[in-house]
């Protein structure tokens, strides 16, 4: 049964873990109830990416995305305290989508959950509820907050590669925008004493 909380009172993003194994989330609450969302890094991103492109339309290039650098920025605080531990819903993501409503002068976000089905003999199945659609309501103001939380936790996390986007952790990284999907092999022929001379 699809869930439609309304507007929302609090509406944020996190991250929980360690650069390199964070587990990121969105929260939202209002007296109807609370939910989180659990979402990769990119989809994230693609969130606040979408929410700046409506920003600027809306707006007239009023409000532009301001890229955040790590470090010059205080980390977002995250999720209040006061939030439920056992939230009414709490979901991974499988599908995002983001609406504005003119007349109400409000963003619409629509979660369609994904879920593991599993049977016994039989490899796992990944499921997208259309049935258990999560949606709320956010103003602008909360948007544009929102965005800015999200530019911050993403650049918190390991550089990426500028070419291709992949997170670099210090080991040798197989770019596959410069090379083909292939590792660079360092070929090195050894020089024979009689060549030398």
């Amino acid at each position: 049964m699809s869930v439609d909380l309304g507007p929302i009172d609090v509406l944020g993003a996190d991250a929980v873990g360690q650069p390199g194994q964070r587990r990121f989330r969105l929260f939202a609450r209002n007296a109807q109830g609370s939910a989180v969302v659990w979402m990769e890094k990119e989809q994230l991103n693609n969130l606040s990416l979408a929410i700046d492109r409506f920003l600027a339309f809306i707006t007239e290039g009023q409000i532009l995305r301001t890229e955040a650098i790590a470090g010059s920025q205080p980390l977002p605080a995250g999720m209040p305290a006061d939030f439920p531990q056992r939230p009414t819903y709490d979901l991974q993501v499988g599908q995002i989508r983001l609406n504005y409503d003119e007349r109400r002068a409000v963003f619409l976000l629509s979660v369609v959950p994904l879920e593991i089905l599993t049977e016994r003999g039989q490899e796992p199945q990944l499921v997208l509820r259309e049935d258990r659609t999560l949606a709320f309501l956010f103003t602008e103001q909360q948007a544009q907050q929102l965005s800015n939380t999200i530019a911050i936790l993403v650049t918190r996390g390991r550089p990426v590669c500028p070419l291709c986007g992949a997170p670099l952790d210090g080991s040798p990284h197989a770019c596959e925008k410069q090379n083909g999907h292939h590792d660079i092999l360092r070929i090195e022929r050894e020089i024979e004493e009689d060549e030398e001379e």
